[in-house]
């Protein structure tokens, strides 16, 4: 009896994965698989390359991203977190290869893909990812310097406006702006002070402002999105039809497969905009059922990032950070552009829309995250059966000696919890 309890907890110190990460994760992507379905049958059709193409394309590239994942599931961060900076470098080399004549592709006017022979990738969706792993690498080697030095803030958002430079010769704003947003989150979460991040950040006003407003199509975006109605068959059309799918759904919509937008009336209906799609033909319903499973998605990650910090692990507590941000801010704008409440960016919904490399990048993004939620209870557990194995170590509710737990807390700065007594566990 003894040897089995022996056992159980060094079974249970080896960790475990969120349930409800991975729940939220699959039913994302079966969800997506079924309204890919529904919203590229017409566009494929009509292209002539057969009304399964986009479905197939997605399937397969979901399956290849499913099966990275589980392969990046079993390694350690911590050898992640060693090739960290070299992975940068890379990935700034990507970024300039879509630049290479015969390499590099252009398409519809960007040079946003590498050609890699029988499919094209697009090196931001892998770039996401080497950045959260590198800046969650700096800060926990630089947490003192980030905490308390202005120039410890310095360079990790000069990483950050690096690749967002190169984002912006392609062009790619949306992009962009999202990795300028992720830093400097995962950099306030680190602690920051906010005035070093406004110092750093206003100059960026005016250039952004330069950027929005330097082009014509660009212009034309943000006029269309102040008021799509005032020119609906050009520049509005997007918006405008956009609207009239989500309006004509209500509150549990036509029936899925019944859209009448996606039929060559909604332009990229199984891409960017494909929550109108969803808005359609399953309501109002339909939309909430979406965004509260981002945002257990998103919640859940930012509290296993919490929750890793707290109990020495840093490093996966910061890639959780970045990777929640990441996934649920790209998800936010997805969902303002369909709803009129933000200006067209070219970004689609994680695991929902049709896709690529990006479909790919975000099943490799979620097999990371779980890992860091399998390193996160590990340390838990561990912390949790060390606790119970000395009871002394445990806090006293009152008095004195609850400042005398030996346990010690990796969490500094802004995200250590200060509500009530600290726990490592429930």
């Amino acid at each position: 009896m003894t040897d089995w309890f022996a056992q159980s907890q060094a079974q249970r110190r080896r960790g475990r994965y969120d349930p409800w990460l991975l729940a939220a994760a699959i039913t994302l992507a079966v969800f997506g698989v079924v309204m890919v379905a529904s919203s590229s049958i017409a566009v494929a059709d009509g292209q002539h390359i057969g009304e399964f193409y986009y479905l197939k394309r997605h399937a397969m590239f979901l399956a290849l991203g499913s099966a990275m994942a589980f392969a990046l599931m079993k390694i350690e961060l911590r050898l992640m977190e060693k090739y960290a900076f070299g992975a940068m470098l890379v990935g700034f080399a990507l970024l300039l290869a879509v630049f290479v004549p015969h390499f590099g592709m252009r398409i519809n006017g960007a040079r946003r893909w590498i050609n890699l022979g029988v499919i094209g990738f697009q090196p931001v969706e892998a770039v996401k990812l080497v950045l959260v792993l590198y800046l969650a690498s700096y800060l926990v080697r630089h947490r003192e310097g980030v905490e308390r030095k202005f120039f410890g803030v310095v360079k990790p958002i000069g990483v950050a406006a690096l690749t967002a430079a190169l984002l912006l010769v392609q062009p790619d704003f949306g992009s962009a702006a999202l990795i300028a947003v992720v830093t400097v989150g995962m950099v306030w979460l680190a602690g920051a002070r906010m005035r070093y991040l406004v110092i750093l950040g206003t100059p960026l006003i005016p250039v952004a402002m330069y950027l929005a407003l330097s082009t014509d199509y660009r212009v034309k975006r943000l006029t269309s999105f102040l008021d799509p109605w005032k020119d609906p068959f050009n520049d509005g059309f997007q918006l405008t039809q956009a609207l009239i799918a989500i309006g004509r759904g209500e509150w549990f919509g036509v029936g899925l497969g019944a859209s009448v937008q996606k039929l060559f009336y909604l332009p990229e209906a199984h891409t960017d905009f494909i929550l109108a799609v969803i808005g359609e033909e399953l309501g109002l319903a339909g939309i909430v059922f979406v965004l509260g499973l981002f945002a257990l998605l998103v919640g859940r990650g930012l509290m296993l990032g919490l929750r890793g910090v707290e109990v020495n692990q840093p490093f996966a507590g910061y890639v959780a950070f970045g990777i929640s941000l990441m996934l649920g801010l790209q998800a936010l704008v997805s969902v303002g552009v369909n709803l009129g409440v933000l200006p067209t960016k070219g970004l689609t919904l994680p695991l929902i829309s049709s896709g690529g490399s990006s479909v790919l990048m975000t099943c490799v993004m979620l097999g990371v995250l779980l890992r860091a939620s399998f390193e996160i209870h590990r340390a838990e557990d561990t912390r949790r059966m060390a606790t119970r194995r000395d009871p002394e170590t445990q806090p006293q509710a009152r008095g004195p000696a609850r400042a005398a737990n030996p346990l010690p807390l990796a969490a500094r700065g802004r995200v250590e919890p200060h509500i009530g007594q600290v726990h490592a566990y429930e």
